[in-house]
């Protein structure tokens, strides 16, 4: 793998994906395709889910299994806050700042302990889960489409970390240089969606 797939891949997203932020609350939210579907939707999930396959790339080790699975837990359970009725304001900034938040560390090859980078994944997961729950209409199924969501996100990841992985293969001053590159096309693309 060529050291610019992750831009490649970062560059595919932003044609496919709705330049607007995915949670729109409009549409039937109560399937597995749905659900699947719906991280696919918008810039902010995708370059915040692939930053988190990034950064476990990057960090190596049990790291990276750990830190995807931290993120996909915490969204399920910010989905259930959602879909409970809590309240939490600024969903949407603290979405997009989250992309930033996730990619700096890569783009200043922060290197963290496993435990503290599955709570800090963790933490921003949770505004992920939460806009994706609390946009399921009340009366729809959440089962379905939180496992959706869940094995989209993972997916996504997966796609992150093989990225990561595959800039890993080259000689190391190419490696750091690549990975970091790709967190600050990551971190600028949040910071745009930030203020946009």
């Amino acid at each position: 793998m060529r050291p610019t797939s992750p831009l490649l891949g970062i560059s595919i997203g932003l044609l496919i994906a709705d330049p607007a932020y995915a949670h729109t609350g409009a549409g039937s939210l109560h399937s597995f395709a749905s659900g699947f579907a719906h991280p696919f939707g918008g810039l902010d999930h995708l370059l915040a889910m692939f930053a988190v396959g990034l950064f476990a790339a990057q960090s190596g080790g049990r790291t990276i299994a750990l830190v995807p699975g931290a993120f996909v837990a915490m969204m399920i359970a910010g989905a259930s806050l959602g879909i409970s009725g809590v309240e939490v304001p600024g969903v949407e900034l603290a979405v997009a700042l989250s992309v930033v938040a996730i990619a700096l560390p890569v783009a200043f090859a922060l290197g963290m302990p496993a435990s503290l980078a599955m709570a800090y994944v963790g933490f921003l997961a949770l505004f992920h889960g939460y806009a994706h729950g609390a946009e399921l209409p009340a009366q729809a199924a959440a089962a379905p489409y939180v496992i959706g969501f869940a094995v989209a996100t993972a997916a996504i990841h997966g796609f992150g970390v093989a990225a990561g992985l595959g800039i890993g293969r080259i000689e190391p001053l190419c490696r750091s240089r690549g990975l970091r590159t790709a967190g600050a096309v990551v971190a600028l693309a949040g910071i745009g969606l930030a203020i946009g």
